[in-house]
């Protein structure tokens, strides 16, 4: 069953991404994107929601509202989460996990009771079994006795991309990866380089965009196990964008030649490695490719998890001074979690964003106009 009326559906996205994806929302023509603490809201269909998984670099999560339900006590939660229309989003053969994600100025406290109110409504009434594995994950925001409930429709995190199984030891998310390409002016028009490419992540992001791959393209979601969805509209869907040959090249080097091997093969498996150029150097090695001037963009080592700090001041420093001595006219962007390590390139640095959350450190990005 499909319906054609418009309901809120929320992009979850890294503290601190919010404004970069509601720019891609609006880009890829999504409806009335606005920046939410942790996400965008967008206005749709259930097409859309389809469309934004499969279409949205810098989403890490899509969620549908199918519902509210107003509650004081826990036997009202039990009555009004019985009469819910939970058959016209959820399937009674596909097992289902219920979550409280926010709980505040309710007289409903407990989240734990309210998750069972809402379990044993959907077990009881439609028949669906609960799961602390399922895929079909239904999110509930208690907000001042009221009960928003949303659908996640995605399943695994939207930067499982299913075309990128070798990682090195702290591998920038995909999603992250598009968001900072974007915020340093990519768009998929001029060469891409990264000299501590680890597992090829900036590498063959930048290549799939201008390829134009859309970026959920090899994986599936949680939606294809709803209730509406529409298996004949999603094949139609999924198979516009497939992607187009570039003339453009993308380049990695890294000093590490097992993650050098790892970068080659998932290009291969993403289907960029006709674009791509992976080799084993170090940053003092490296020289601009021939052809026009583009983007160098790095996340190199930050000594919170991989190397000591105190001796990453001179590979930070190198990194300056082999970019502005042979990259003049590129534009940088450096990826890291410490001001003083990306001063210590001496680069021209433009003023910076705001921090982002990447697995419990607050990194931000360093840029600059092409050097001269």
């Amino acid at each position: 069953m499909m319906t054609e009326t418009e309901f809120d559906i929320f992009l979850v996205a890294a503290p601190g991404t919010e404004v970069a994806l509601r720019d891609e929302a609006r880009e890829k023509g999504f409806g009335s994107p606005s920046v939410q603490p942790g996400g965008v809201t967008i206005s749709g269909t259930w097409p859309d929601v389809w469309r934004a998984n499969l279409q949205l670099r810098g989403a890490a999560r899509v969620l549908a509202r199918i519902g509210e339900i107003r509650a004081f006590h826990l036997a009202q939660l039990d009555k009004r989460a019985r009469k819910f229309p939970w058959g016209d989003v959820l399937r009674p053969d596909v097992p289902v996990k219920v979550e409280v994600v926010t709980n505040k100025k309710s007289k409903i406290y407990h989240a734990g009771a309210a998750i069972q109110r809402f379990e044993k409504a959907i077990s009881e009434e439609l028949g669906a079994p609960i799961s602390a594995e399922a895929d079909v994950r239904i999110k509930v925001r208690i907000d001042d006795n009221l009960c928003i409930i949303s659908v996640d429709t995605s399943g695994e995190a939207l930067h499982k991309r299913n075309h990128k199984p070798a990682v090195g030891k702290a591998p920038m998310r995909e999603n992250l990866a598009a968001m900072f390409l974007s915020q340093c002016g990519y768009d998929g028009s001029e060469p891409v380089v990264d000299p501590m490419c680890g597992s090829g992540t900036f590498v063959i992001e930048a290549a799939e965009i201008a390829m134009g791959l859309i970026p959920g393209r090899s994986r599936s979601f949680a939606f294809e196990q709803l209730a509406n969805f529409d298996e004949a509209a999603w094949q139609k869907m999924r198979g516009a964008g497939q992607g187009t040959a570039t003339e453009l090249r993308f380049y990695g080097s890294d000093r590490n030649a097992g993650v050098v091997d790892a970068a080659i093969s998932n290009a291969g498996r993403a289907g960029v490695d006709g674009c791509t150029v992976f080799t084993h150097q170090a940053v003092s090695d490296l020289t601009p490719p021939d052809g026009p001037p583009g983007l160098v963009i790095v996340n190199p080592p930050y000594g919170a998890r991989i190397g000591n700090k105190k001796l990453l001041y001179a590979l930070y420093g190198a990194l300056g001074k082999t970019l502005s001595a042979r990259f003049s006219g590129w534009r940088v962007g450096i990826v890291t979690s410490e001001a003083g390590l990306a001063n210590a390139t001496a680069l021209p640095f433009l003023p910076t964003g705001a921090a982002v959350a990447h697995g419990g450190i607050k990194i931000r990005l360093f840029q600059t106009a092409p050097l001269r």
